[in-house]
């Protein structure tokens, strides 16, 4: 019998305790799990099994039996110094917590391959879809050269609102907050910080570094307007919200968080309402694409215990995920080339002066024309949209 704890008893640690409480992996482990102990400062007196329920965390590290910890708390403290702390007793640790892994990934994994444990974290990036995994195992033939993603289901479902039902953003992002898919204050989801979180969790799996958050230029969705979508369908595009990373052949990583023009040829194009994808080019396999819900109590569970029984199953030691402590050397985001889409009321001798000739758009908002930029980087980009005046979203390119 392996005997797992669960931190937080929320949406996702409710999620843990019913998958184990409801199904038998005998087959699979080869021994039963079975929740031992939860951690959480609320108290539950109508709950079937009251007497597991905890407020002491001395309670969990202490217990010799517990070999398996999921943290699903969320957050930073005291989540990390419980992490932490249970890797120290040897205890294997799974999270969904994508804050603590971005912020303290190589501590903690260095802490467990020291310990003979593991700290896994399938769950902290796109819910139930299956991408750290495959990313450390199934792609070890290839050099991960780019990825792009739909990282987050709140602003899918924004974005797919306006596309398909030509909602206002406001109106859209109420209705979401309504469905419960974005929080009261949604500003991590709408301002791109939870995508950049975990696209910094995929580049650091990526390229074995550890990839800092904060050094990723992020831009949310607040200023994508029905306008915007209109012209993206002109264009045969769909705006989406991506988290892009791609190795450079200088060795440096670039990366970004920002709305994109998706043309519909690209399959990240269609991925609608609140699913996530993530596209991973390797240098042999070429793109592949992980499908599926990103986010909610069933899909991000179901992550967490797929992590729990791959260490129950496979044991502690096996394939520890390690990166360098040392930060990765990103490129300046000046440097990298992209095409632009360009809203302006400018005239076409300016824009030509500035872009060269380009293909307008001018049958979509009056006094306005459209038009998408070859190759140019960023900082000429701004330099010359600035003198033209107009407002611009990058082209994700095949």
């Amino acid at each position: 019998m392996a005997k797992i704890a669960i931190l937080g008893y929320g949406t996702v640690g409710g999620g843990v305790y019913d998958i184990f409480n409801n199904s038998s992996f005998l087959k699979k482990t080869g021994e039963e799990i079975e929740v031992a102990k939860i951690l959480d400062i609320r108290d539950f007196p109508d709950h079937p099994q009251k007497e597991l329920f905890t407020k002491d965390f001395n309670d969990i590290v202490n217990d010799a039996e517990i070999s398996v910890v999921a943290e699903t708390m969320g957050g930073l403290h005291p989540a990390y110094e419980f992490t932490k702390s249970l890797l120290e007793a040897g205890k294997s640790v799974t999270t969904s917590n994508k804050e603590l892994v971005a912020t303290y990934g190589p501590e903690l994994l260095t802490l467990a391959a020291q310990k003979g444990v593991r700290y896994m974290f399938e769950a902290s990036v796109g819910g139930g879809i299956p991408v750290i995994r495959p990313i450390a195992s199934c792609l070890q033939a290839n050099d991960i050269e780019r990825i792009a993603g739909i990282l987050n289901g709140t602003t899918n479902f924004i974005l797919s609102e306006m596309i398909d039902k030509g909602s206002e953003f406001e109106d859209a992002l109420a209705d979401a907050q309504q469905r419960g898919y974005a929080e009261r204050n949604p500003a991590a989801d709408i301002e791109g910080h939870d995508a950049c979180r975990k696209i910094a969790i995929l580049s650091s799996m990526a390229t074995g570094y550890f990839v800092d958050y904060s050094n990723i230029p992020t831009e949310g969705i607040c200023n994508v307007s029905l306008n915007d979508v209109k012209y993206a369908e002109k264009l045969g595009s769909a705006i989406k919200l991506i988290g892009y990373s791609q190795q450079m052949p200088d060795g440096t990583l670039y990366a970004c968080v920002a709305p994109m023009l998706v043309k519909k040829s690209i399959p990240l194009s269609g991925v609608c309402d609140v699913f996530n994808a993530v596209m991973v080019r390797g240098n042999y396999l070429g793109d592949a694409m992980f499908y599926g819900r990103g986010a909610g109590k069933e899909a991000t569970a179901s992550a967490v215990c797929a992590d729990v029984i791959d260490i129950v199953k496979n044991g502690a030691a096996k394939c520890p995920i390690l990166w360098e402590t040392d930060k990765i050397k990103m490129m300046a985001p000046e440097e990298k080339e992209w095409s632009y889409f360009v809203r302006t009321s400018a005239g076409k001798e300016q824009i030509n002066e500035m872009f060269g000739d380009v293909e307008l758009i001018d049958d979509v908002v009056s006094g306005e024309v459209g038009f998408v930029t070859s190759l140019i980087k960023e900082k000429d980009f701004v330099q010359a949209v600035n003198k033209l005046g107009g407002t611009y979203i990058k082209v994700l390119e095949a």
